[in-house]
């Protein structure tokens, strides 16, 4: 495993080095006549699964965007973040990074096994490259909305490419998606090197596409309750069906391929954990919260900040006195997690509450959901204090209940998506879940919002400030498809 990371580092940081020196206009999206010809894709492949995981974990996109719109962490050493002014600087480096290096990298791999169709594995690594684009994809629509999708690495031909619509992208993921499903071929070999996530395994592979579709039809439910129906129904029982099979990206306790943004070399303050999580986990006992949060450097205590407390508030503490994030989650060995178990059961269970068949029911659902969650941390921490019996009498004090399943099953997923920025962001907004019995959960910022068009949460990132002027026509046409280029904008399948 340590190989297969090392050897595409060096490409992998020489490619990010030219993004930021040389890559000056929107065409780099699609060509880059410096870019390295010749990596295998075995190389393209951990390239584009380090990359991604890279800025999905990174303080200046995971931290100070996701688990700050997630309502996991509030600022310390800048406060303007979870008050919303979003920095221009982290938004283009997601942007540019999943474009130019990670779907680059995916698209070129697809290319080269196209032109060598006869190589051994071509089939079934074009099959996982998809899938990983289709993962990558869906994180773009569902950050900014419409996306350029389509025209996109055409070459010098569309240096200017247009923006696609967001649910037709979705419709498009699904369909790719499946396609893969049917391709992959359990009986040949893919990676034999290279895939971090799955070590080449097939059937994984299929896992994940199957729970991929799973994630996006819950997402789209409100937008088309059919389609998603007739998706989570058809694919269920291919899905992920236990921790052994979740996807992840495993870091390394050595440099450069430890986890984004740890801890091993120098002490963290950027963020403190937030008064929301902290104070629901008390509430209900969490046996998860010593992992997600460590106690205040002064006290035995665990202290979440209030949400968006500016540094002059004067309500607000020295920092001494908030939790930090767990140690377990600034470990240079904390896995980039994909996608988990305990996510898919907690679609089934929404899904079962809707009325979707899908065998078990939504109470069932939902305690296989909290259970794989608590093991998972219980496994990776090696938390004695965690028990089967632990796990019951937590499940005992946070019941499912059907007339509130919305609430319940949203609170749940909430915490089991922790430290899963982005996703939790996202279904913090599809959801618009409360406390189980209805009282609110979230804050707005307690020092107010910075962005005239957000007081509770932004529902999307607006798009980079680069192509106002390079892809203008593109990106006005693409404002004015979703309602204008706010983070107040709501996205398609928000505005149920």
């Amino acid at each position: 495993m340590t190989k297969k990371i090392f050897k595409y580092s060096s490409i992998l940081f020489l490619l990010a080095s030219l993004a930021v020196t040389s890559c000056k206009k929107l065409d780099d999206m699609n060509t880059d006549p410096t870019r390295p010809t010749t990596a295998s894709p075995a190389n393209l492949l951990t390239g584009a699964q380090k990359s991604t995981m890279d800025m999905l974990y990174s303080g200046l996109q995971n931290g100070f965007i996701a688990m700050n719109y997630a309502q996991f962490w509030t600022g310390n050493s800048r406060t303007n973040d979870s008050q919303f002014n979003l920095d221009e600087g982290n938004n283009a480096a997601f942007w540019n990074t999943l474009y130019r290096i990670s779907l680059h990298n995916l698209d070129d791999l697809v290319k080269q096994n196209t032109a060598n169709p006869g190589l051994p594995g071509a089939t079934n690594q074009s099959a996982i490259a998809k899938i990983t684009s289709a993962w990558i994809y869906q994180i773009l629509a569902d950050t900014y909305g419409n996306i350029p999708y389509t025209k996109t690495f055409q070459g010098s031909s569309n240096i200017t490419p247009q923006y696609d619509d967001a649910q037709t992208i979705y419709n498009s993921l699904l369909d790719t998606l499946q396609a893969q499903i049917n391709v992959l071929d359990t009986a040949q070999v893919s990676f034999e090197t290279g895939d971090i996530i799955y070590n080449g395994d097939v059937e994984k592979w299929k896992k994940l596409a199957n729970s991929l579709m799973l994630r996006l039809a819950i997402r789209m439910v409100d937008a088309n309750p059919q389609k998603a129906k007739q998706i989570i129904e058809a694919h269920y029982k291919d899905a992920i069906s236990d921790n052994g099979e979740n996807a992840e990206f495993e870091y390394l306790s050595t440099a450069p391929n430890k986890f984004p943004y740890n801890e091993s070399e120098r002490a963290i303050i950027d963020f403190s954990v937030s008064a929301t999580l902290v104070d629901y986990m008390k509430s209900v006992n969490d046996p998860r919260l010593s992992i997600y949060a460590r106690p205040s450097t002064i006290s035995d205590t665990i202290l979440g900040m209030p949400y968006g407390s500016s540094a002059s508030n004067p309500d607000r503490l020295p920092i001494d006195n908030y939790s930090f994030p767990g140690t377990q989650i600034y470990s240079a060995t904390m896995p980039g997690i994909l996608m988990g178990y305990a996510e898919v059961e907690f679609i089934l269970a929404e899904a079962a509450a809707r009325g979707m068949s899908v065998g078990d029911d939504a109470a069932t659902h939902y305690a296989k959901g909290i259970t794989a969650s608590i093991n998972y941390w219980r496994t990776l921490t090696n938390n004695s204090d965690i028990t089967d019996a632990t796990i019951q009498a937590y499940i005992a004090k946070v019941p499912y209940v059907a007339a509130d399943w919305r609430n319940v099953i949203g609170t749940q997923k909430w915490l089991a998506l922790y430290p899963q920025g982005f996703q939790a962001w996202f279904e913090r907004t599809r959801l618009h879940f409360s406390k189980p019995g209805g009282q609110p959960l979230f804050i707005a910022p307690v020092s107010g919002s910075l962005d005239p068009s957000v007081t509770m949460v932004p529902y999307r990132l607006t798009y980079l400030q680069s192509e106002q002027t390079q892809n203008k026509a593109s990106y006005e046409k693409a404002a004015s498809d979703i309602g204008g280029d706010k983070k107040g904008t709501k996205l398609w399948y928000n505005k149920f």
